[in-house]
């Protein structure tokens, strides 16, 4: 029950922090220094070849909430950030990834390597239990705690994203992500994926997820596993990296690193303002031909 009051009231903290509250609450972020509610995008713009786009202005975008256009006097600010951003890897240690941990320290060591000196991270590890490796720190090395893990236990897949999303609470980043490497099956969470995602989209923090399952295990357990990490990387606009290895699982890591540090931010008043708790579809388009443009799926309203 106390879990269960804590996650309720960690959610409204959090809400207040993405939507309009006093801006005392917001002095961590000059984009939402302001008493207007706002909603603030993460843009990724690729071109054919899959490179990030430069240049593109406030009126290259069309931003659509719920299949309605947002007037171009409703954004409230637009940059093309190449800033630091803070990140919190969560690193799978249950059970079920015995044969694969070693992998999965791999690619947490190698996501370390691709941050710029301004970047930091923070690293936790979880099974039925969450447990920080080490705090926010432009250090590239994976500390020695991690080495000595062995994996056991249940997997709280949806507590730790909640964790991670308060760890990043008080970071001063404009940019900020969640990395899960883990095989997505959530087995002990008091947490529900829908409350995991919403307290890192009123975060601001999109969720790259790599799936560490198997590659010989169970199909049906394999596809479940997928779509539950697909889910995560989707709806925060960020990225799902299928089971990696080898120069797949280098380049991955490579490409989430750089995609960090060259982000569009676009923040919107709404033209719902309504209170309701109730979910908003967000649809973003560039009027320029063969780009694609990545971004979250949507955000809750707050409610009350």
């Amino acid at each position: 029950m106390q879990a269960k009051k804590f996650l309720q009231l960690f959610h409204l903290c959090l809400l207040a922090s993405c939507f309009g509250f006093p801006a005392e609450a917001q002095q961590n972020d000059d984009v939402l220094r302001t008493n207007t509610d706002l909603v603030v995008l993460n843009v990724t713009v690729t071109d054919s070849a899959g490179k990030y786009v430069r240049g593109l202005k406030a009126a290259d975008f069309r931003i659509y909430e719920d299949g309605v256009a947002v007037p171009v006097d409703s954004i409230a600010s637009f940059s093309l950030q190449e800033t630091p951003f803070a990140s919190v890897v969560l690193l799978d240690t249950s059970g079920s990834m015995e044969s694969r941990l070693a992998l999965a320290r791999s690619a947490a060591i190698r996501f370390l390597d691709g941050l710029r000196e301004e970047d930091v991270a923070a690293v936790f590890k979880f099974d039925t239990n969450i447990e920080q490796l080490q705090d926010f720190s432009s250090g590239r090395d994976l500390a020695p705690l991690a080495f000595g893990i062995k994996a056991n236990g249940m997997t709280v897949l949806n507590d730790a994203i909640v964790k991670a999303a308060a760890a990043l609470n008080d970071r001063p980043e404009k940019r900020k992500a969640i990395v899960v490497l883990s095989d997505g099956l959530d087995t002990h969470s008091q947490a529900s994926s829908s409350k995991a995602l919403d307290l890192a989209l009123a975060q601001g923090a999109s969720i790259y997820t790599v799936d560490m399952s198997a590659t010989d295990g169970s199909a049906s357990r394999n596809a479940q596993s997928a779509a539950i990490l697909k889910n995560f990387a989707e709806k925060s606009g960020a990225r799902f990296v299928a089971t990696p290895g080898g120069p797949a699982l280098r380049d991955a890591f490579a490409s989430i690193a750089d995609e960090l540090g060259h982000q569009y931010t676009v923040a919107y008043r709404p033209l719902n303002r309504a209170r309701d708790g109730k979910w908003r579809n967000i649809e973003v388009k560039v009027a320029r031909d063969a780009l694609t443009v990545r971004t979250r799926k949507g955000y809750r309203a707050p409610k009350g």
